[in-house]
């Protein structure tokens, strides 16, 4: 180790840093031609051939030109990816029906017939009948 001084070895871990970084740069790049969809066939395919046949500079062009669109299909596509977490958690929770209304909860009814008894629109006992329904 004493012909590899710690600056070289500084160096050397730098340059090996930025060239991970760019690999998965590139890789981004090759992901997003992929699901872009305002791309034709021949158009992903240009931009592929450039990315791969003059890597650098056909990864430096491609973010220079489509970055701006590259970032709203990342934004996009992680809105849908929440939307349907959510709903997801709303379907296995079982606060939505099938058409992804959220579904009154016992504790809703339990409030609105009390609502609706301490108005004086139910007696006594249509509250405890319903009350029991809802319940059971």
């Amino acid at each position: 180790m004493d012909d590899y001084p710690l600056l070289n070895l500084f160096w050397t871990m730098l340059w090996f840093f930025l060239w991970i970084m760019w690999l998965f740069l590139l890789f981004r790049v090759i992901m997003d031609i992929f699901r872009s969809d305002d791309l034709g066939g021949w158009a992903k395919a240009g931009w592929l051939i450039l990315a791969l046949v003059l890597p650098y500079v056909g990864v430096l062009i491609y973010v220079i030109a489509r970055g701006k669109s590259m970032g709203t299909r990342d934004v996009k596509e992680a809105k849908e990816r929440d939307a349907a977490f959510k709903a997801y958690v709303r379907d296995a929770a079982g606060t939505s029906d099938a058409n992804g209304a959220p579904k009154s909860s016992h504790v809703d009814d339990l409030a609105k017939l009390a609502e609706l008894k301490d108005k004086g629109a139910i007696s006594d006992e249509e509250y405890q009948r319903a009350k029991t329904k809802l319940l059971v």
